[in-house]
């Protein structure tokens, strides 16, 4: 199969600490809808929310582990440091209104050019002080959001997730398997950043690999990556690709039902964890996709423990109307928390 290749990131898993604080900037800010809300199946007195378009399209996803009362990660290399979003360029100056509304301190808007694509990014950090970017690019325009979001006309809205940057010590073995193991093309460099593209142009995620060599070491907790997740559309190409990944010399694991989608795990040659997720079967199995995300749902492993996992898990309820001020008060900005990415 000399064409099997990933089609691009079907997820991005985070740590965050407070559940419901997530919930207020993934859903009300972002605008993001929350479409499953579940447990970690390794850890079922933990949350795992995930957040994407109107049904969870594998491209629009980002999940995360509430890890409350948890201290806070480092970003260094090994991981992954930013997450960005795609917006269409029409949608830049209703997100810089947006986040200066909310009081979120941003950096940019900043031009940069990817492969072909001339883009406009703006930087900041959520509430738990994850590196996120908003990324305006003409290639985003074709992407559909979720028209549901209060406060956010569906022509501005998130068109899913644009790409992620992963800080390695050395970039050239992660570069390596983006493109011989996982079909990436390489698609430009600016300084020490080399970015790698995923399925097609007028949809396609980007993984930008910066050198960052003597970095401190990272260490990941709240406000952090957890791993990647690469698309592949079924079963059979999981299979042959997690072939391919062995056969690299990379430790993979068997496949994993994740209920939602089948999983295969490794680490890439610098430490960031990669996960092949399939397309299918997707979250409407177990609601209906006018009620995604509005009660908890276990997997049937854990169902006859459904009274002891939903005493430890804290109520959610839909955000809030926010005051800014409260809500990032306590929230460091990028520019103390994000090397100049020109360094």
């Amino acid at each position: 199969m000399d064409d099997l290749k990933t089609v691009g990131i079907h997820h991005v898993t985070a740590i965050c600490g407070d559940a419901q604080h997530n919930v207020d900037f993934y859903s009300g800010i972002l605008g993001l809808r929350l479409v499953k809300r579940t447990v970690n199946f390794d850890d079922p007195e933990t949350y795992h929310l995930y957040y994407g378009d109107e049904v969870g399209s594998p491209g629009s996803l980002i999940t995360f582990f509430p890890w409350a009362g948890a201290p806070r990660g480092r970003p260094g290399p090994g991981q992954i440091a930013v997450t960005s979003f795609a917006v269409p360029p029409a949608a830049l100056g209703f997100w810089i209104e947006r986040l200066v509304r909310y009081g979120i301190k941003h950096r940019g808007p900043t031009a940069q050019r990817t492969g072909d694509a001339d883009e406009q990014v703006l930087a900041f950090a959520d509430g738990d002080g994850m590196l996120v970017e908003i990324v305006a690019s003409p290639l985003n325009a074709h992407r559909a959001p979720w028209d549901g979001a209060p406060g956010i006309p569906e022509a501005f809205g998130i068109r899913g997730i644009h790409g992620v940057t992963m800080w390695e010590e050395t970039g050239a073995p992660t570069a390596s398997v983006l493109t011989d193991t996982l079909g990436l093309a390489r698609v430009g460099e600016l300084e020490t950043t080399e970015h790698f593209a995923a399925g097609e142009r007028g949809a396609r995620s980007i993984a930008a690999v910066r050198t960052t060599g003597g970095f401190t070491q990272g260490h990941i907790a709240v406000g952090s990556v957890h791993h990647v997740a690469w698309r592949v559309s079924d079963d059979a190409d999981q299979l042959a690709l997690r072939e391919r990944i062995v056969a690299s010399g990379l430790d993979a694991t068997p496949v994993i039902d994740r209920n939602y989608f089948h999983s295969v795990y490794f680490r890439e040659p610098g430490g960031v964890l990669f996960e092949i997720a399939t397309d299918s079967p997707g979250f409407a199995i177990d609601e209906d996709v006018a009620h995604l995300g509005e009660r908890l749902k276990l997997p049937p492993q854990f169902e006859s423990h459904r009274a002891q996992i939903e005493s430890v898990l804290p109520p959610l309820h839909p955000p809030m109307q926010l005051n800014a001020a409260d809500f990032f008060n306590s929230v460091t900005g990028p520019e103390d928390v994000r090397p100049d990415v020109n360094s």
